[in-house]
């Protein structure tokens, strides 16, 4: 049945691809195999001849880990599959395990690319192409707030188009109206949730998401480091030239590509004056939460409400 190889780090991407892969072999006999916990012989043991002839699908899940026994055994058995025998073989990629990727390469029936996405058009395609597997329409300003919120995280960005292909009546399309409605509604919101509304002006989101992150657990700690941190993101991308790509500056801002252009979309609301005053609100609000006010919350609440009036 041959041998196939899953290549790239995209975890969600692989973990589709193996899923598709074996409801194609329903009928056969599965067995997987993760390399941090195979060991010597496993992997072989599963690839000898089977004396039934019935089919078989093994998959090999982080081949890079395997250690350089098991590499071995593997290397040697895949050179000679029994034809009732489907494997599946996912590798990272990189130099890891390289000796044994590149075996698999030359024995491999069909490769499947499953690299992280790195440019924002290939993030902002699989959204759109989520909710037309499920089913719904989006427009370019959800999209955009997607990748706002969620950067590049395709599990997270996989799980939210879900959730709102699920929550928003079927015949609307979906807006940024929508994924703002569900960023508040989420059991859990982090100190960047409140950092994204802080920078965009948003001052009754901004305070929303401010108490949800305070009575979710969130350190107040956390939330003014999170707000510092975007704000640091918005001096360095102001002073960049605009005709160069997000890609192109990520290395010498370091910074990744969907923050710079994240900070490309902000820039435009705010001046040197305002980012400034902003940097010592918050740096005001950081020391009060540190010890140096009675009540640390409200002076946390004092400093976005000053930030996002001034945006």
């Amino acid at each position: 049945m041959g041998l196939t190889l899953i290549l790239g780090a995209e975890s969600l991407l692989a973990d589709r691809a193996i899923a598709s892969l074996t409801r194609e072999n329903k009928d056969s006999v599965l067995t997987v195999f993760s390399a941090d916990t195979v060991s010597p012989g496993e992997i072989a043991d599963a690839l000898a001849p089977s004396l039934f002839g019935e089919e078989r699908t093994i998959v090999i899940r982080e081949a890079q880990d395997l250690t350089a026994d098991v590499s071995e055994e593997v290397a040697e058995t895949l050179t000679n599959l029994d034809e009732t025998t489907h494997v599946i073989f996912w590798h990272k990629g990189g130099v890891k395990g390289k000796a044994l990727l590149d075996k698999v390469k030359k024995a491999a029936d069909q490769t499947i690319a499953c690299e992280p996405l790195k440019k924002e058009s290939e993030k902002s395609d699989f959204i759109r192409a989520e909710f037309h597997r499920l089913g719904r329409k989006v427009n370019d300003d959800a999209v955009n707030a997607l990748l706002d919120s969620l950067g590049g995280d395709l599990r997270e960005l996989a799980g939210a188009i879900s959730q709102l292909a699920s929550d928003v009546a079927g015949s609307k399309v979906i807006d940024g109206n929508d994924v703002a409605t569900y960023q508040l509604g989420r059991v859990e919101t982090t100190g960047y949730d409140v950092a994204d509304a802080v920078l965009d002006g948003k001052q009754e989101e901004a305070l929303l998401a401010l108490r949800n992150a305070i009575e979710t657990g969130t350190d107040p700690v956390l939330i003014t480091s999170a707000i510092a941190s975007s704000l640091r993101t918005l001096a360095k991308v102001s002073g960049a030239s605009r005709g160069v790509k997000s890609y192109e500056l990520a290395s010498s801002l370091a910074l990744a590509p969907w923050q710079i252009d994240k900070a490309r979309r902000q820039l435009p609301k705010w001046s040197p004056s305002t980012l400034a005053a902003a940097t010592v609100a918050i740096a005001q609000a950081d020391a009060d939460i540190k010890g140096a006010a009675a009540d640390p919350i409200h002076s946390l609440e004092r400093a976005v409400i000053a930030i996002t009036g001034s945006v």
